[in-house]
């Protein structure tokens, strides 16, 4: 297991981190998973013993019973609070009210002390803003997870599912206030969706932010097990994220051969391919079983060639739209001086 810089910060990370979306089977996280405390031990037990330090889970998965089984597998297993960076996420509905939802100041502080009950700790290493908020202000957004960092609750702030002029915007308020900033981005990136390439990563690697990658196997669509008319399995009754069906199968079919030839599986390959992606600073693996989870995470010793990466490449490539093709085009010539460290004349 390597370790990462968790965004511009001194926290490191593990390049593969503990999902707990699968914990706790209420709601509609039923379909995803219904992994119960003794399971959720052993999971949690298995993924430390392999050098795991980081655990991300989130309020609404299985209506914060997630949030409770992840504390309370920390408890069980004797675990020190300081050799785990636990994340969770606020922002969707937590119960009827309309504002019992959101990213406002009044639902961020009452989630983030109802996460820290439930979790049964006194601080969240990162806590991320699930999603998007139309309705709030992003000061107000930064201004209460500035409160929540000053008073000692909260370590490191992020987002989930924001767009790269949402996050822009956000640093820069962040930056003229002069309080924390976001530090990562936990987004969906697969050899089946690199859309985030497009915008996201540029602006990650230009402001210092790390990328946490969630459903690295596309909804276990890179397991390959699909192909077969196979229904078991999460996508049966989950079908996400999407998949484009042609591009989907091009990238299977790239990936059989480099499985059979290292003598691993499909999904071993499909999150060895991201941790070979510089942009990325830890991947999310979730898992029912014991034996699934040690499959992915032995994907942090398969080494890809160059030849085996450009395969990949080429069959997940994204079509060409603009304004990328345009910028590559009028960039070139600047880029390649650039690179070679020759004075533009």
């Amino acid at each position: 297991m390597r370790y990462k810089r968790l965004g511009n910060s001194g926290l490191f990370v593990s390049e593969l981190c503990l999902g707990a979306m699968t914990f706790g089977g209420k709601g509609m996280f039923k379909a995803v998973g219904q992994v119960q405390q003794d399971e959720a031990d052993a999971l949690v037990r298995t993924a430390l013993e392999a050098g795991v330090n980081f655990i991300d889970t989130a309020n609404v998965y299985s209506e914060g019973r997630s949030e409770e089984i992840v504390g309370q597998a920390l408890r069980n297993l004797g675990t020190r609070r300081e050799d785990v960076v636990i994340a969770t996420k606020v922002l969707g509905p937590m119960g009827e009210g309309v504002n019992d939802r959101g990213a406002s100041r009044g639902h961020i502080l009452d989630q983030a002390h109802a996460s820290l009950k439930r979790l049964g700790v006194d601080h969240i290493d990162l806590y991320q803003i699930h999603g998007w908020d139309p309705a709030t202000p992003i000061e107000e957004t930064l201004r209460a997870l500035e409160t929540l960092v000053q008073h000692g609750h909260v370590r490191y702030i992020g987002v989930s599912n924001w767009a790269a002029w949402q996050i822009a915007k956000a640093l820069g308020i962040s930056e003229r206030l002069g309080i924390g900033r976001f530090e990562t981005l936990q987004a969906y990136y697969t050899l089946a969706g690199r859309d985030l390439e497009r915008e996201l990563v540029p602006m990650l690697q230009s402001e210092g932010m790390g990328l946490m990658v969630w459903s690295p196997l596309a909804g276990g669509y890179l397991t390959g097990k699909y192909r077969s008319g196979g229904e078991d399995g999460r996508r049966a009754n989950f079908d996400f994220p999407p998949v484009d069906a042609e591009r989907g199968e091009r990238v299977l079919d790239a990936m059989a051969p480099i499985a059979d030839r290292h003598g691993i599986s499909m999904a071993q390959i499909a999150l060895a391919w991201l941790l070979h992606q510089d942009a990325v600073m830890s991947v999310i693996v979730g898992a029912k079983r014991v034996d699934q989870l040690q499959d992915n995470l032995a994907a942090v010793d398969v080494r890809l060639s160059e030849a085996e990466l450009a395969s990949l490449a080429e069959a997940s490539a994204l079509p060409r739209e603009y304004p990328g093709w345009m910028l590559a085009r009028q960039s070139e010539y600047r880029t390649k001086l650039a690179q070679a460290g020759q004075p533009d004349e």
